[in-house]
């Protein structure tokens, strides 16, 4: 094993482990679904109660998928999906710094996840483990990742998007 497999698994890990806990965090801590689904309509994702069991689904099988390395481009997909809908729906307006609500945050996962879809999901993986190697990556994986991630995140605000236009005047 290489230290470059060492430090992919150590990547695909967290990653993994933070995207999936953050899924099951909308079902059974803080607020719940319900509580999740109402969040999601004030933000402007209709009909919220489908869209956080959409995005807490996403967020868990993507999260095991890329710390198991399995399927990681398409999990590098997802992961860039959510980050282009938190984006939009809750940090842009907000500036850059996470602490002021901004964007880094979601442009460092985004980021992240791509780079283990260039790097591929290394020895200590289950696509090694089935395949003998990395199903996608290189150039191939960071493009396929950024194609379907972008693509998935801007369908999912155009099918659940639904911003309140505020008072009438």
């Amino acid at each position: 094993m290489s230290s470059c497999d060492f430090a992919v698994l150590i990547l695909r890990l967290a990653l993994g482990g933070m995207l999936a806990a953050h899924g099951y965090h909308k079902i059974f801590l803080g607020n719940g679904l319900a509580g999740n689904g109402q969040w999601f309509e004030e933000l402007g994702m209709r009909p919220g109660w489908l869209h956080v069991r959409f995005a807490a689904a996403s967020e868990i099988a993507a999260g095991i998928a890329m710390a198991a390395g399995f399927l990681t481009t398409p999990a590098a997909a997802i992961f860039v999906a959510l980050m282009l809908v938190a984006f939009w729906t809750v940090h842009r307006r907000n500036g850059f710094f996470v602490m002021a609500s901004g964007w880094e945050y979601n442009l460092l996962i985004a980021t992240a996840a791509l780079a283990v879809a260039g790097l591929g999901a290394g020895r200590l993986s289950v696509e090694q483990l089935l395949f003998g190697h990395t199903v996608i990556h290189g150039w191939t994986g960071i493009a396929v990742a950024s194609v379907l991630g972008i693509a998935g995140g801007a369908g999912q605000l155009a099918l659940f998007y639904r911003p309140s236009r505020g008072p009438a005047a």
